[in-house]
């Protein structure tokens, strides 16, 4: 394993970009799909795919929330952003 992948499997998800989270999680994926893990190893990596997963999906619930709040005027053309809420 690469310094990089050592790295990610230590990190703190809550601190993962979405990009080096999808990179564990392929990584996991691959590690899992090999057979080569043992079954307590492979039942630690599942979890931490979920997270990674999970944390993975948030990201993408927030940009697209970000994205959708994109103010538009009468012709329907991009004229800024207004600030999320979650409440709405």
């Amino acid at each position: 394993m690469d310094q990089d992948a050592r790295g990610d499997a230590t990190r703190a998800i809550s601190d993962m970009s979405f990009e080096d989270a999808l990179r564990a999680l392929e990584e996991i994926v691959r590690k899992l799909e090999s057979g080569e893990v043992t079954l307590d190893r492979s039942i630690d990596l599942y979890e931490r795919g979920e997270a990674l997963r999970t944390h993975c999906q948030a990201r993408l619930d927030a940009a697209q929330a970000r994205i959708e709040k994109i103010v538009t005027d009468g012709q329907g053309r991009a004229t800024g952003t207004a600030p999320f809420d979650a409440a709405s």
